[in-house]
């Protein structure tokens, strides 16, 4: 059953007036596929625009804020706590972002975790660009989620 559609096929917000408040937590990940030389500017922090995983780090704290004001159907919730993580594979030429978002409301923090895990990918992307335009925002994903009804553990 699709919880965002009226009996007349009209788009609504889900009803969680009757739901208990519990603890949520959502973690996702995304990468983006760089080239050696932004890598190397984002390890040793030469870049010209500043500290790329730090910028980026505070726009995926902003979006997941945000999430509400950017997806129509989402509830504006309040947030405990957000982590973001970065992972730089020079091997296969990607810097991976994880987020975990954490909260005590009704309804859950999925879509929150994968905005800001998006905008932190996309961040990158805008401070890099001058350097490589071949840049590839690829794997953005769900990893995990806790609380409510279902709990959820993808395994890729």
């Amino acid at each position: 059953m699709l919880t965002h559609i009226d009996k007349k096929g009209n788009a609504k917000i889900v009803d969680i007036s009757k739901k208990e408040i519990s603890s949520r937590l959502a973690i996702s990940s995304g990468k983006i596929y760089v080239s050696e030389e932004v890598i190397y500017q984002i390890k040793f922090n030469t870049n010209k625009k500043g500290d790329i995983l730090s910028v980026s780090r505070i726009a995926g704290i902003m979006a997941a804020k945000k999430t509400s004001d950017l997806i129509p159907l989402c509830h504006p919730l309040k947030i405990d706590d957000i982590s973001i993580e970065f992972k730089i594979n020079e091997n296969e030429k990607y810097i991976e972002a994880t987020t975990t978002v954490k909260c005590e409301e009704k309804t859950g923090v999925e879509m929150e975790a994968i905005t800001a895990t998006s905008i932190c990918l996309v961040t990158i992307y805008d401070m890099c660009k001058a350097i490589d335009s071949k840049m590839i925002i690829s794997d953005i994903k769900l990893l995990n989620k806790y609380g409510g009804k279902k709990t959820i553990i993808n395994n890729f």
